[in-house]
């Protein structure tokens, strides 16, 4: 029979410890850029927008009432205008960002 996968690290950390070879470089070694900083919130607004649009669809489905009466309740709430842009910001902002960075990156 083969060798175990726990065989098989105890035997590859042995070896490499035994030939003195320098381990590979991390994350942490690479200098930030803009187009680097560019792609990862790029993907983060994907899977916020995926994510945003899966649960609105799925409350859609589960909420037993329709949405202007969830409407009237957050207004009822009488929350101050500086709660209210900032919620809009939040939920505009990952929208924008991501449509026009993929427009930018088809260019």
């Amino acid at each position: 029979m083969g060798t175990t996968a726990k065989e098989e690290m105890a035997h590859f950390w042995e070896k490499n410890t035994k030939s003195n070879r320098p381990l590979s470089p991390h994350v942490t070694i690479y200098k930030w850029s803009l187009p680097m900083a560019m792609s990862i919130m790029h993907r983060g607004t994907g899977v916020a927008l995926s994510l945003g649009v899966s649960l609105f669809g799925l409350a859609a489905l589960l909420l037993p009432e329709q949405f202007p009466h969830y409407l009237a309740m957050v207004k009822s709430l009488s929350l101050g205008p500086a709660l209210i842009y900032s919620a809009k910001f939040a939920l505009a902002f990952p929208l924008s960002y991501h449509t026009w960075n993929g427009v930018r990156h088809l260019v």
